[in-house]
């Protein structure tokens, strides 16, 4: 028996095997149209593209496809909109966002369901991006309120100085795949706070998610037009054609540093504001005096959560020489415990990749590191049949030069490069374009800080595997781009400064 699913234009022979009615459920929480002018509409042209299950290839709806007259309308409306809710009292725009907060945690268990259908991250780190996503519009709806500007005398007492913080205006907000909710909410989250209208283009693969919490934020009582959602089969273009219009004022895009570069030369001609959360090349450094144990716990939290896509994931693992030997084999016995499936299937803790493409690239970069003399020290098993697998994949002896040690591999592979001192670790740790995460274990203080005073990102995990968290500022530098999310700093990305000159008294 085969179950069709609802969505714009959705042939009639397109099916997918069937659904638990769990799983029905939960797709029922996401329109599959455009967000306009407060109101779902379909595209301008009829069209619409498919969102399929990455674990089986399946068809899961089909969403509309804007053009790019759909994106004009999307930014006239951001446009019209603005100077009013621009205007509107910041409890207000804090209590919609805390609504927002409460209706996702009253509805988490259909929407991490939902997330995992169409990402194929296991069910329980869905619950867990739901939560974190909230987070960020409590945080938000938090910070509403708090921002502000100053008024003092200037040095020599003749005029006082004025400052006012002020929404920068209309913004478009690109988010990725990975992670369709947590990268939505930190950027969405800040911009309403600040009094932004907001445009937002979700990620083809994954545009799901975002539907679901867009209709919940109307229900929470954000004003028609404040937020429009499009989604579109070619993002290029449509993204120029918003990026192009002089009256958009900001641009935040979080994905690859080679599409990244592409926006910031696009964006170059109108002087727009832009945020980009880009690339990462994570080292995960053990010194000799780790707990190698722990060391091991938090490497497949920085390893493998979100099956290893994510641009903070640790990408290479820098170990001493000392303990190279005991950390790999303890990497390998607790890779040997993971078990890969479908993400909603009970007991998976690893799911597939999006699509064939990123199966292959990981395939060729441990293909490539074994050509060059890297051991498999461990290989997992995958699932026969439709689905994008990768398996689970610890490598050792491998060459600092290596494709899979200089390239993010956004995959559920462990690289283990072995150093003999701090200053060669610091040296390989650095040698990356990239600086958004950094990992190190170690039990010395004083080295600690010597090393996480050097190492080129914005962030560094110092004897734990997870770094994210509403309350800190998140972001890189170098290649893995500017600006920050998150922590009192997000609110600013979002918020231009005004000096007023005044008499004294």
């Amino acid at each position: 028996m085969t179950t069709t699913l609802p969505g714009a234009d959705a042939p009639e022979t397109d099916s997918v095997p069937e659904l638990t009615a769990a799983e029905r459920d939960a797709l029922s929480a996401a329109p599959t149209d455009l967000l306009l002018d407060g109101t779902w509409t379909g595209s301008s042209t009829g069209g619409s593209f498919p969102v399929e299950d990455p674990s089986t290839g399946a068809t899961l709806a089909h969403v509309a496809d804007a053009s790019e007259d759909d994106a004009r309308r999307a930014l006239d409306t951001a446009v019209r909109v603005q100077g009013e809710w621009g205007r509107s009292a910041p409890r207000e725009r804090s209590e919609i966002l805390r609504r927002t907060y409460e209706l996702m945690m009253a509805d988490i268990d259909r929407l991490s369901l939902l997330m995992t259908l169409e990402m194929g991250k296991p069910l329980a780190e869905s619950r867990a991006e739901v939560a974190y996503a909230a987070d960020y519009f409590r945080w938000f709806a938090e910070e509403a309120v708090r921002f502000g500007g100053r008024f003092s005398s200037s040095p020599d007492g003749a005029a006082r100085i004025l400052t006012l913080k002020q929404p920068v205006g209309p913004v478009l907000l690109v988010t990725p795949w990975n992670f369709p909710l947590a990268m939505a909410a930190r950027k969405v989250g800040p911009a309403i706070a600040a009094g932004c209208t907001v445009i937002v283009k979700a990620a083809k693969q994954t545009p799901l998610s975002m539907h679901a919490v867009a209709r919940i934020m109307q229900e929470a009582g954000l004003p028609a037009g404040v937020l429009s959602l499009i989604t579109t089969s070619r993002s290029s273009k449509i993204v120029s054609a918003i990026i192009d219009d002089p009256r958009l004022r900001k641009l935040s895009f979080t994905g690859s540093t080679e599409v990244g570069r592409v926006l910031i030369q696009q964006s170059a001609a109108s002087l727009l504001r832009v945020s980009m959360e880009l690339g990462g090349n994570a080292p995960f450094i053990v010194f000799d005096d780790a707990d190698i144990e722990h060391a091991a716990d938090q490497a497949m939290l920085a390893k493998l959560r979100n099956n290893g896509e994510a641009c903070t994931a640790a990408n290479r693992f820098l170990v001493h020489s000392s303990v190279v030997e005991q950390f790999s084999a303890a990497l390998v016995e607790r890779f040997e415990r993971v078990r890969v499936g479908r993400g909603s299937e009970s007991g998976v803790t690893l799911g597939p990749l999006i699509d064939r493409v990123a199966v292959d690239k990981v395939q060729e970069l441990v293909d490539a590191a074994v050509e060059a003399g890297a051991t498999v020290a461990y290989r997992g098993e995958v699932p026969t049949g439709p689905g994008h697998w990768s398996a689970p994949t610890v490598l050792t002896g491998v060459g600092r030069d290596s494709r899979v040690v200089t390239e993010e591999i956004f995959g559920p592979v462990a690289p283990i490069v072995a150093f003999d001192t701090d200053a060669e670790a610091m040296e390989i740790a650095n040698s990356s374009e990239y600086g958004l995460a950094s990992y190190v274990f170690t039990a010395d203080e004083r080295r600690a800080r010597w090393v996480y005073e050097r190492l080129e990102s914005g962030m560094v995990g110092l004897n734990r595997g997870v770094l994210s968290n509403p309350a800190a500022p998140f972001g890189g530098i170098k290649a893995s781009g500017f600006g920050r999310e998150g922590g009192s700093e997000g609110i600013d990305e979002y918020l231009e400064i005004k000096y007023v000159a005044m008499n004294g008294v």
